[in-house]
């Protein structure tokens, strides 16, 4: 049974590892997750530059509440494993991993992290991952690929990488897509992952940004990538719940405790029925809010 998000991942920008003044103003944004990417946010002949920049970042830039995640090059690349070596020292809060097309990849990255994080003397389990599913392949296999690994935490979907792989052509309003955006929703849930819907490219178009946020948090995402800082503020308002629904879940969790010490099972709120999947619905949305900050932690 899926556990709830403990961890608000609403907007996660991406910014180039190489880029010392992006990285700089993405870090005060107050974006949940800021992702220094080593990956195709960077050309081939600054990859290694952009290692340097990356761990520079981490033990020197003050991020504030922002996670500090780093998206790694594949492992098919041959450069994952000096990309951990490089950035590990810095303590990221996550790893990304694009092209997560398999459980063993996954597995052979958790490995790598482990052995890292025991060398230097960082606490067990303490670097989470974060899987970019971005191919047919990585779709057959998604339950496998999120039973891989205690340190998932969240799945990504690629758009881009996605339809290139499998021929899908792209369009504005993303029907073609919806089947895979919805199939990682369902992944995300059943494991109690967070759910990052794919980047609008548009970054000029906020009425589009806004429309999709909607979009997908009908869809059931509990966040989205961003590439432009004028994105995070709208999608970050999108994906969080709103002071109306978070009354109403608490209005709901209040009348089932007065419900259960009467020993009812379901009863009437606002002339509307009431039973166990409406109250965890609403606590879903309470934990929602908690994670982003909109309401005081639960001691």
């Amino acid at each position: 049974m899926a556990g709830l998000i403990s961890r608000a991942r609403r907007a996660l920008m991406y910014v180039p590892g190489n880029d010392e003044r992006k990285i700089s103003k993405a870090a005060g944004l107050n974006a949940d997750g800021i992702i220094l990417d080593l990956e195709d946010g960077v050309s081939a002949n600054r990859k290694d530059e952009a290692r340097v920049g990356i761990q520079k970042a981490l033990q020197e830039v003050n991020f504030g509440r922002s996670e500090r995640l780093v998206r790694i090059n594949s492992l098919a690349s041959g450069r994952a494993m000096g990309d951990l070596l490089a950035v590990m020292p810095g303590k990221p809060d996550a790893i990304l991993i694009p092209k997560a097309d398999s459980a063993a990849i996954v597995q052979e990255i958790d490995s790598l992290i482990t052995e890292m994080e025991r060398d230097l003397d960082i606490e067990s389990g303490r670097t989470a991952i974060i899987l970019t599913i971005e191919s047919a392949r990585a779709f057959l296999d998604l339950q496998a690929i999120c039973r891989s690994s205690q340190r998932v935490e969240g799945l990504v979907f690629g758009a881009e990488d996605f339809t290139a792989d499998t021929g899908i052509t792209r369009t504005l309003d993303a029907r073609e897509l919806l089947y895979a955006r919805s199939q990682l929703v369902m992944h995300a849930a059943a494991f109690g992952f967070n759910a990052i819907d794919m980047v609008q490219t548009n970054y000029s178009d906020l009425a589009l940004l806004e429309r999709e946020c909607r979009e997908g948090a009908e869809l059931g995402f509990t966040g989205k990538q961003v590439i432009h800082p004028a994105q995070v503020e709208i999608v970050q308002a999108a994906f969080t719940p709103s002071a109306k629904l978070i009354e109403y879940a608490r209005r709901v969790m209040e009348a089932a405790q007065e419900a259960m010490r009467e020993g009812k099972g379901a009863f009437s709120l606002d002339g509307q029925m009431v039973d166990t999947p409406v109250i965890k619905r609403a606590e879903k949305i309470l934990a929602r809010a908690r994670a982003a900050g909109t309401i005081e932690q639960v001691n």
